[in-house]
This record gives structure tokens, sequence and C-alpha cells, in this order.
């Protein structure tokens, strides 16, 4: 059959397919579960062969680069193989429960959900309270960061970085309380398991990229004393990596 009428008859099969358009821009956690519902569901039956990077960029509406990472981990879970240069659906499912409930990310969720309580009031206090060697560390930090940096030198940075500024609130019994959840999550087996594990390293390093941009601005609101944004800024950034752990790691 030629080339042509193998591409019509591919686009014939996926066009029943009506994948929903990603609204983030790093998107391929949402390309990977979107495509193992339809694997799980049957809709793309074992053996069947999966819509090229094209058709999927252009259904999702994203860049085939995204596309590419969430095939990555479609083959890292076994539900997809390939042969060739094509991508099929594997014709054995291994045993992999997606909706049984990740004991990890229970307690990950939890701790993060305590550290937000605690985190949102104390950096506006510190915002307001520090000292002009305060904001002046806290900046020089946050300009140690970057999009590249190794999880682990990313781990030590962070947590010397959230430290330094809940120091400056001004209350020791906050920075003690602090210091605590901090210390449980960052020595966390569940933290670290999630981080570590090989099939989340491209979701990870997204992690890394996004918490950089986000400590320049928390930075940015600590050095000028400004408590609404420091709120604002800390709230999303607690939340942003609270959400990629606890939905985007595996």
């Amino acid at each position: 059959m030629p080339d042509s009428e193998l591409a019509s008859e591919s686009r014939g099969e996926s066009g029943a397919l009506d994948f929903e358009p990603i609204s983030r821009e790093t998107v391929s956690s949402q390309i990977r579960a979107q495509l193992l519902r339809r694997i799980i569901t049957g809709e793309l039956a074992p053996g069947a062969r999966m819509p090229s990077e094209r058709e999927l960029a252009e259904q999702f509406r994203v860049a085939r680069t995204s596309v590419r990472e969430a095939m990555q981990g479609l083959l890292s879970l076994g539900v997809v193989e390939r042969r060739g240069n094509r991508s099929f659906v594997a014709e054995h499912l291994p045993d992999v429960v997606v909706d049984q409930p990740d004991g990890r990310k229970d307690f990950v969720a939890q701790l993060f959900e305590t550290r937000r309580v605690l985190e949102v009031p104390i950096f506006a206090l510190a915002a307001v309270r520090a000292d002009d060697s305060a904001r002046a560390q806290v900046t020089d930090l946050a300009d140690r960061f970057h999009a590249n940096l190794d999880i682990s030198d990313f781990r030590r940075l962070d947590r010397e970085f959230h430290t330094t500024v809940a120091s400056a609130c001004g209350n020791p019994l906050l920075i003690e309380l602090y210091g605590k959840v901090l210390d449980r999550l960052f020595r966390s087996e569940e933290f670290d398991a999630l981080l570590s594990d090989e099939q989340n390293r491209s979701e990870v390093r997204r992690i890394v990229s996004d918490a950089a941009a986000a400590h320049e601005s928390i930075a940015l609101a600590f050095a000028t004393g400004d408590i609404e944004e420091m709120e604002r800024c800390t709230r999303d950034h607690v939340g942003a990596v609270a959400q990629a752990m606890v939905d985007d790691l595996i």
C-alpha cells in the first residue's frame, strides 16, 4: 500500500479518538494520561498502531517534543512498544494498576498541604520584617538557581533558600515549626522515591526549571517587601510543586 494511503488510513483510524486540547505549557504527563486511559479502556486496542507524533501534536495542540516525552513514558510503563520506527499498543498489557491510591503520593500531598499552611504567612511576615542583609542573601541564593541544576544540588539549594527566607520572619517558634516540616519533607523516603524514579526524569527536570523561575519571583517580592506579592508567589509555587509531585510523577 502506498505511503499516502497508509497515512490516510491512519488518520481515519485515529480520527475516531477525539483527544482533549491541552492548556498547560508543559504537558507530557497530561498527554500520557489521556493516551493511557484510551489504552486501558480498549479504545486503543492491544496491537493497534499508535497515532503518529504529528497527529497527536495536532490534536493536543502542543509541540511534538511534548508528545515524544509522553510516548517515552508509555514505553517505560510497557503499555506501548516500538516496532521499527512505529509505536504500537502492547499485545499483552502489563499488570499496571493506575487508579490504585499511591501511598507515597498521599503522604507527600499531606506534607505539602502542611507546608503551604505554614509557608505562606511565614514568608509574608519575613517580607515585612527582613533586614537588608537577609534580603541580599536571599537574592544571592535565587541567582544560583538555573533550569539545568542537578536534582541533588537543587534540593540542597532549595532547602537553604526556603529556610533563609523563613528565618527572617522574626518568630523563633514559627521558624522551629517550619524547619521541622521542611526536614520531614526533605528526609521523606516517599519524596525521595518520586524524585529519583527514572520514569520521572523529564518531569523532575520541569519541576526544577519551574521552581528556578518561582524562586526568582519570591526573592524579588522579598527584596522589595511586597507582602501581597510574596503571598501570591509563595502560594503559587508551593501549589505548583505539590501538583507536579502528586499528579505528574509516576
